[in-house]
């Protein structure tokens, strides 16, 4: 009985693992940016940014918070204070 388990175990194909066709650059890319921040924005979503907290004047000669250089290609999100 043993045997016949043995010998139905070594039958069996073994699936062999090939490296991945295409280089992992885009995951590495993500990653060369460090030091962001996770800020609350003004439209109540979550926003990452790397960039520095500074005032804006508005057209109205207000001041609004905003960070720089955010996720998604943004360069200014408005924060909620």
């Amino acid at each position: 009985m043993n045997a016949l388990a043995l010998a139905l175990l070594f039958s069996l194909s073994v699936p062999k693992l090939a490296p991945p066709s295409q280089p992992l650059a885009k995951a590495e890319v993500q990653h060369s940016r460090k030091g962001g921040k996770w800020y609350f924005a003004a439209t109540g979503h979550a926003v990452y940014c790397y960039g520095p907290v500074m005032y804006v004047t508005e057209a109205q000669g207000g001041l609004k918070r905003v960070a720089t250089f955010c996720s998604n290609d943004q360069a200014m999100v408005p924060l909620k204070d």
